[in-house]
C-alpha cells in the first residue's frame, strides 16, 4: 500500500467530503430530495448542501431554473470545484439502483481521470457508500482515520463517482488519481451529446462488485457537481431529479 502524505489526505477530504453538520439527514428523508418540486429561481430543496473543498479558490454557482416546463439544477463552473451533496438517513433502506438525468454545455478537453491535472469533468454524480472501518486493510483504515482527523470531518470510505469525460471512452473505469478510495465511472464522454438531456441508470451492485471487496454497504449519500479547477475551464451542465430506486 502506498505511503499517506499529508496532501494525499487533503485531497481525499476534498474527493469525499460530506456535510460536517447533520440537518441535511434530517432533512432528506427515505430518498433523494428532488429539483423539480421546487420553483425556478427559488430556494434548493430541503436536504441538498452545498459543500466546498478544501485548497479550492472557487466554488461553482448553483440554481434552480426552468428547462421544457420542469425544474432542474443549473450549475456554472468556471476554474472552479464543489458539490452539493444529499445525504440519507442511517437505515433508509436498501438501494438497487441509481437513476438521473444530466446535460452538459461541452466536454472538457483536459479530462482524464488517469492523470491529477486531468481530474475535471463536465458533470460528476457520486454514491458515497457506509462501509464500515474493519472492511478496510489496515493501512486503509489509518489513511481514512487521519482523513478524517485532518479535515474534521466524516469522510465516506468507499465512493463511486460517475463522470462525463473526455480521454475515456463510455464504459472506461479506474481510481481516482488522487485517493484509491474513489472508483471512477464514466458514463458519457465527448461532445456528441453536448447539449442534450442523456438519461443514466446504473446497477449500483453490479458496480460496486467491480469495484470493491465484499458485499454493497449501504448507501450514505450522492452528490452531484462539475469540475473545472485544475484544468481552469468552464462548463455548464444541468441535473435532473436523482432517484435511488430501492430506498425504503
Amino acid at each position: 500500500m502506498r505511503p499517506v502524505t499529508r496532501r494525499q489526505v487533503v485531497l481525499g477530504a476534498a474527493a469525499l467530503a460530506l456535510p460536517p453538520w447533520r440537518a441535511a439527514q434530517a432533512q432528506a428523508g427515505a430518498g433523494v430530495p428532488r429539483f423539480s418540486a421546487s420553483a425556478p429561481g427559488g430556494a434548493l430543496p430541503a436536504g441538498w448542501a452545498h459543500e466546498t473543498l478544501p485548497k479550492v479558490e472557487r466554488a461553482n454557482q448553483f440554481a434552480l431554473v426552468a428547462d421544457g416546463g420542469v425544474t432542474v439544477l443549473h450549475v456554472r463552473s468556471q476554474a472552479a470545484a464543489s458539490s452539493l451533496v444529499a445525504t440519507l438517513p442511517t437505515g433508509g433502506g436498501s438501494v438497487a439502483r441509481a437513476q438521473w438525468r444530466w446535460k452538459v454545455s461541452r466536454a472538457l478537453a483536459g479530462s482524464d481521470f488517469r492523470v491529477k491535472p486531468g481530474d475535471d469533468y463536465a458533470a460528476r454524480l457520486y454514491v458515497l457508500f457506509d462501509l464500515p472501518l474493519d472492511r478496510l486493510a489496515f493501512a486503509d483504515r489509518l489513511r481514512i482515520q487521519a482523513t478524517r482527523s485532518l479535515s474534521g470531518r466524516d469522510i465516506p470510505t468507499a465512493a463511486i463517482c460517475y463522470v462525463w469525460g473526455q480521454a475515456q471512452p463510455v464504459g472506461s473505469t479506474g481510481w481516482n488519481p488522487y485517493t484509491d478510495r474513489v472508483r471512477m465511472v464514466v458514463v458519457d464522454s465527448g461532445q456528441e451529446f453536448a447539449g442534450q438531456w442523456r438519461s443514466i441508470e446504473r446497477d449500483l451492485a453490479r458496480d460496486w462488485q467491480e469495484a470493491f471487496p465484499g458485499p454493497m454497504p449501504p448507501v450514505r449519500a450522492v452528490a452531484v457537481g462539475a469540475d473545472t479547477d485544475n484544468t481552469s475551464d468552464q462548463v455548464d451542465t444541468w441535473f435532473g431529479d436523482v432517484r435511488l430506486p430501492g430506498t425504503a
